[in-house]
């Protein structure tokens, strides 16, 4: 399944965060700074657990949390088409985008985490809150939540198309029918960005910024 849906958390809290990239002690400081409860609270997140970050390894295991739901980020497809594959363009390519981190951990012990991982990774997610619904995915979302099944994987992952410059200079707004909001990450912005009824949540924590972490129901309120 593409998209997998999640009903309301009765007992406690969710968040959503923004790429975290390897930055395994940024993620538990931004949680303990909430007191995060892994009994109660879940953890939301937009992909690209991997790359440019030492602690890689730690943060892809976190997908295997029963507290903690990804969906899958071009970084986590770049990582499992190179662990494949072991070699070759796709090793080349994962490398010059922050792959090193393998050989810290070592490539077999990469391949046997992303395995396991690999099935915890849908490309969306929804979630239900209340009377609302917020969709998660990493890069764009299609402009109908509801083709979220038949929209191309390459677009959901790597597609930076609300950052094209309309005419007027303006980034583009339009609203994502058929759900409250959704979240992404992929493109690094200074601070979460409302774009529409899209957040954009990579504050670029692997390139000196901070790793942006929000409650779904901030996120829904703060709609535009």
């Amino acid at each position: 399944m593409r998209c997998i849906r999640h009903g309301p958390n009765y007992v406690g809290r969710d968040y959503v965060v923004g790429d975290v990239h390897g930055q395994y002690a940024q993620l538990m400081e931004a949680l303990q700074a909430v007191d995060f409860d892994v009994a109660r609270d879940r953890l939301f997140c937009v992909g690209d657990l991997v790359d440019r970050g030492e602690a890689s390894l730690a943060c892809l295991a976190l997908a295997l949390e029963p507290w903690c739901f990804a969906v899958m980020g071009n970084h986590e497809q770049m990582a499992i088409t190179a662990l494949a594959e072991g070699g070759g363009m796709a090793w080349d390519l994962w490398q010059r985008n922050g792959g090193n981190w393998v050989f810290l951990d070592g490539v077999d012990e990469a391949r046997r985490t992303m395995d396991a991982v690999r099935p915890h990774l849908p490309l969306a997610r929804e979630i239900i809150a209340g009377q609302r619904r917020l969709g998660v995915v990493h890069a764009d979302p299609p402009d109908d939540w509801g083709q979220i099944e038949q929209t191309q994987a390459e677009h959901l992952l790597w597609s930076r198309r609300r950052f094209q410059r309309n005419s007027d200079g303006s980034l583009g707004s339009a609203r994502v029918e058929g759900v409250d909001a959704v979240v992404v990450g992929h493109t690094i912005v200074e601070a979460p960005l409302w774009l529409g009824n899209v957040l954009h949540l990579d504050t670029g924590a692997c390139a000196g910024g901070r790793l942006s972490l929000a409650a779904v129901d901030d996120i829904l309120d703060g709609i535009a």
